[in-house]
């Protein structure tokens, strides 16, 4: 089989775009003449079904305020820190780098979130863990050092809040209770 050239391709290509382009407008403009469809009916959840779960969330603005709240404590404190705020599922709804947090730190912050909405425990707590259970730490994206807190509403888990760049784990879990506390306000 003859290999065309990167014009035949390019030239072969656009007319089966055009092709295609065509047929889509001459779809849409024969729909366009037919009468409006009726509006679908609009689908409603029944709470009560069993296979439906209800879960609650941060939103970005309590996330953000969570995380501004945990700066500033670490700021009052001159350290330079980096924060990240995780969901339930882990995902990163907020992530700053303090001013002079070093470049290891915002990743280290979000495992440290990550670690605390798995577990629903502090990460200074889930490290004494790890003597029973060492295998523990092999759990990617965790990070078991001191620094992550659990946001919670009715005892279960929503979020993490997760602290890095202080000089030891204490102090990071310090400014990460600040930023749950806020919360509260």
């Amino acid at each position: 089989m003859k290999k065309l050239s990167l014009r035949t391709r390019v030239a072969t290509g656009a007319v089966v775009v055009a092709a295609l382009g065509a047929g889509t407008f001459g779809t849409m403009s024969a729909s366009a003449s037919s009468p409006a469809a009726a509006p679908a009916a609009a689908v409603t959840a029944d709470t009560s079904n069993r296979n439906l779960q209800q879960t609650t969330h941060l939103t970005v603005a309590a996330a953000t305020k969570a995380a501004l709240a945990t700066l500033d404590a670490a700021k009052k404190e001159n350290q330079r820190i980096s924060v990240a705020v995780v969901d339930r599922n882990g995902n990163t709804i907020v992530s700053l780098r303090g001013d002079g947090a070093g470049p290891q730190s915002p990743e280290s912050a979000v495992k440290k979130a990550y670690t605390a909405v798995s577990w629903n425990a502090p990460t200074s707590e889930l490290v004494k863990r790890l003597e029973q259970a060492p295998n523990l730490k092999d759990i990617p994206g965790t990070l078991f050092l001191g620094g992550g807190a659990p946001v919670q509403a009715k005892g279960a888990p929503v979020a993490g809040i997760g602290v890095a760049g202080a000089p030891s784990g204490d102090l990071d879990e310090k400014f990460a209770r600040a930023g749950v506390a806020s919360l509260a306000r």
